[in-house]
């Protein structure tokens, strides 16, 4: 007698069973496994030739908030959780270069664009975005500013698709001469600065601020030179020792700023300085003991700003970064960046939507609060508003301070608190708003 098959070694009812079994598990699992589009940031700033080291670093900073939000369960939208996702566009700090990868990232479809190492190309960016927004409705972007900091891009060049979360340079100015105004040793200030636009409106804010704050101090010097090309600073040093400055306010970066304060140092001149940007990257170890007890700088926030207890919330901050990235050369955090990504998200979170206009509406007005942190975006003009810190060039050896940078053995100390209230300025911002 011929023994039957068992029905599931037949070759048909074999393949009636593993259909059967697929339509089941697909039934069972329908959109579980299908993860939500993540939300797509577009970075455009110089990642290529001798600046690029500052973009890096943005795009550190970029990546660590990123990933916090992202290991918080992500934003919040109505069809589930969305991962953030940073894409990079290299402009090579040019404007024309960033007009063409502004493009490239609407063509994307990108939702968000960031910028924020040059005033120029943010200037560009809010004209290219404010055109792209009205000649494509359902393509608009937002412009989020990191480090920007010309006060015209919040006045006269105010955009609704336009949001700084870095203090301008007017306000940045405004720490720096609260400090000298209640410093009665300081009587004769000297003004230099590198030949562009950002430096001639520091020149311009320092003296209006000084000449309003302190009648009795003399401004003796006030002069631009050549961005990038000046190699010995003596000649300019010795004009301020000849005018008798005991005071000194810049906006130069990089080497402009750290072979002018070298220069000082070796002519024993010994000025107090005061900066924008002897914190930035790479300045404390190329000032090094020049700059001890002597400069300043201004920011929404430092290392050793916290308490220095264990469980201070600024210093662990600082320390979960520093495990993130253990290299002293990726030692630059800046905290509004970290501010911009979390307000980001919130607002996402709270329009429901992607959409530029429904995302730009929730940003505004909206508040940021951390455990060592607070800010607000101050509707009339997207300028965010925030606490600044003026600091004081120290070696690590002194005790002074527990945190270095990059290495160095030299840092900073907070020498003055600015509460935000106290930065406030008013803008001329007349804001033309698309209807909700």
């Amino acid at each position: 007698m011929k023994q039957s098959l068992h029905p599931l070694l037949r070759p048909r009812a074999l393949i009636r069973q593993l259909a059967l079994a697929a339509l089941v598990l697909h039934t069972a699992l329908p959109a579980a496994a299908a993860e939500p589009a993540p939300i797509r940031i577009g970075m455009i700033d110089g990642l290529s030739g001798p600046f690029a080291n500052a973009g890096e670093a943005v795009v550190r900073n970029i990546s660590y908030a990123i990933d916090q939000v992202n290991a918080r369960g992500g934003v919040k939208l109505p069809d589930g959780r969305h991962r953030l996702q940073l894409s990079t566009f290299d402009n090579k700090l040019g404007v024309e270069d960033s007009l063409v990868q502004l493009r490239q990232l609407t063509d994307q479809r990108i939702p968000f664009v960031i910028e924020g190492n040059s005033s120029a190309v943010a200037a560009a960016l809010i004209d290219a975005v404010n055109k792209h927004n009205q000649r494509e409705p359902g393509n608009r972007v937002l412009f989020l500013n990191y480090s920007a900091v010309d006060p015209t891009l919040t006045n006269e060049k105010c955009s609704f698709w336009h949001f700084r979360f870095d203090a301008s340079a007017d306000m940045r100015m405004q720490a720096l001469t609260e400090a000298i105004k209640a410093d009665r040793t300081t009587h004769r200030v000297y003004l230099i600065g590198q030949d562009y636009s950002f430096g001639r409106q520091v020149a311009k804010a320092a003296r209006e601020q000084i000449t309003s704050k302190r009648a009795d101090i003399a401004i003796v010097g006030d002069e631009l030179h050549p961005i990038g090309k000046i190699k010995d600073f003596a000649p300019y040093i010795a004009k301020m020792k000849s005018a008798g400055a005991d005071a000194v306010i810049t906006g130069n970066w990089g080497n402009d700023l750290t072979l002018l304060v070298k220069a000082a140092k070796d002519a024993g001149f010994n000025a107090k300085f005061y900066t924008f940007y002897a914190n930035s990257l790479g300045a404390p170890a190329a000032i090094g003991e020049a700059g001890v007890g002597t400069v300043r700088a201004v920011a929404e926030w430092h290392p050793n700003a916290g308490t220095g207890a264990a469980d201070s919330a600024s210093d662990v901050f600082y320390q979960n970064y520093r495990q993130r990235y253990p290299q002293p050369k990726d030692d630059y955090l800046y905290l509004r960046q970290q501010v911009m990504i979390d307000m980001l998200a919130a607002a996402i979170e709270k329009a429901g939507s992607t959409e530029a206009r429904a995302v730009a509406y929730a940003l505004e007005g909206a508040h940021y609060q951390s455990a060592f942190h607070d800010a607000t975006m101050r509707a009339a003009d997207h300028q965010l508003i925030q606490p600044l810190y003026l600091m004081l060039m120290q070696r690590a050896a002194s005790g002074g301070i527990r945190f270095d940078n990059e290495g160095s053995g030299y840092g900073f100390r907070t020498e003055r608190f600015i509460p935000a209230e106290q930065t406030v300025l008013p803008t001329t911002c007349k804001m033309q708003r698309p209807s909700r």
